[in-house]
């Protein structure tokens, strides 16, 4: 049977299954993408929100050690589908990119929804089928796959199968992790779904937590270990999350299953000395309030002064009481018990999944021949930044090409 009498099923409509139903048409296969959810590529377009951040600038071997533990089953496919490519993509889709001051890597657009539109167009155009409100739960006992649909169970033969249904975060777009029975139940290793670039929990006093939360921390340093990350954080009801906890949220969240809590470092000052701000702090209050005297001489925020409090109340200290030594240096290594991580369905993304050990060098996985598997379901986390997108498309483009492989030889 010739690649084009195939037909090749993949569940699973976000960048990851996108990406491999476009490798597969190219290929010459015939191509259907099945989806749960009433349209395609939701949590992708939740993504661009507040800019679709694409990927990343940074040279390759850097961002390979993005991830971590995961660099070496990742490099094939990111070293095929790596960043420069998949801006050209976008750009061949009509959607030019730019590189941020970070690094990042932006559409010009700045949002999903135009590059999705355009991507949908060029599928169509290219013969892929798009089936939506159909709910994967496995195989039937002819080897056949199974939808739940608005008209019923519905089977479906496929000479392939690529698996693209994400992780565990955000379910109500999608990604509720469900598939780790269904293949849990056919002896593949999954190790269980964890939040990643998640937000943590704290035990804030009632009064900080009335009076701060959704207010942001800005220009802070958080410090984790050896790690030091610059950026942002924002205080919610039960805690605190933000791009730089973000940063260090898999070192945290790991000490914290290991020992239930993890104190993180604050610097509310990190580009002044120590030096300079006990100079700063040692300038006569008068008749300021305290709090005032804090604002004017070392620039802190309300919502900076109010974590000062908690870590002085917390020590059993009176803020005012501690002499220009000690309070510059809170300021700038304020400790914060983390106590729990935050749900997985607020997460940005899980770690965890299908075991690599699972997988061929195609993504295919070994105990289910001509099923192949790609983008969240699999063992990787990454920090944000273009790295989780990158390798969404890349597995999707890797297991797109196993699958092809795999015909040419049935």
């Amino acid at each position: 049977m010739s690649i084009a009498q195939t037909h090749v099923a993949v569940i699973g409509a976000g960048p990851s299954g996108l990406m491999a139903a476009e490798v597969l048409a190219q290929g010459g296969a015939r191509v259907t993408v099945y989806d749960a959810m009433p349209s395609a590529g939701r949590k992708f377009l939740m993504a661009g929100r507040g800019g679709l951040n694409l990927t990343h600038s940074e040279a390759l071997p850097a961002f390979l050690a993005r991830y971590r533990a995961a660099m070496p089953q990742l490099a094939a496919a990111i070293e095929v589908f790596p960043p420069d490519r998949l801006r050209q993509w976008s750009e061949q889709l009509g959607q030019p990119t730019f590189v941020g001051s970070s690094g990042r890597v932006f559409p010009k657009a700045f949002k999903a929804s135009p590059l999705l539109r355009a991507w949908l167009r060029r599928l169509d155009s290219m013969g892929v089928q798009l089936k939506l409100r159909q709910r994967w739960t496995g195989w039937d006992g002819q080897g056949r796959l199974l939808f739940e649909t608005p008209d019923g169970t519905q089977t479906i033969e496929a000479s392939a199968t690529v698996l693209a249904l994400g992780g565990g975060s955000w379910p109500r777009l999608g990604s509720d992790g469900g598939w780790t029975e269904t293949l849990g139940s056919k002896g593949v290793t999954i190790l269980p779904l964890r939040p990643a670039n998640c937000g943590f929990t704290v035990a804030w006093s009632d009064i900080f937590r009335d009076r701060f939360e959704g207010l942001p921390l800005k220009g802070i340093a958080l410090t984790f270990g050896a790690h030091i990350v610059r950026g942002e954080a924002v205080i919610t009801h039960t805690g605190i999350e933000g791009g730089a906890i973000y940063a260090l949220s898999a070192d945290l969240r790991e000490t914290i299953v290991d020992s239930g809590q993890a104190t993180l470092l604050i610097a509310l000052r990190p580009d002044l000395s120590i030096n300079e701000l006990v100079a700063r702090l040692s300038m006569p209050k008068g008749k300021q309030s305290f709090s005032n005297w804090l604002r004017k001489t070392a620039h802190l925020s309300p919502v900076g002064i109010g974590l000062l409090q908690e870590a002085a109340i917390a020590s059993g200290a009176s803020l005012p009481s501690l002499s220009p030594e000690k309070l510059a240096g809170l300021i700038n290594a304020i400790p914060v018990q983390l106590n729990g991580v935050a749900p997985i369905a607020r997460a940005i993304s899980t770690a965890g999944g299908i075991s690599f050990d699972e997988l061929d060098a195609d993504l295919m996985i070994r105990r289910l021949p001509g099923v192949f598997a790609a983008g969240e379901m699999l063992d990787w986390e990454a920090p944000t930044g273009g790295y989780l997108l990158q390798a969404s498309f890349a597995t999707g483009a890797a297991a797109g090409r196993g699958a092809l492989k795999y015909l040419a030889t049935e």
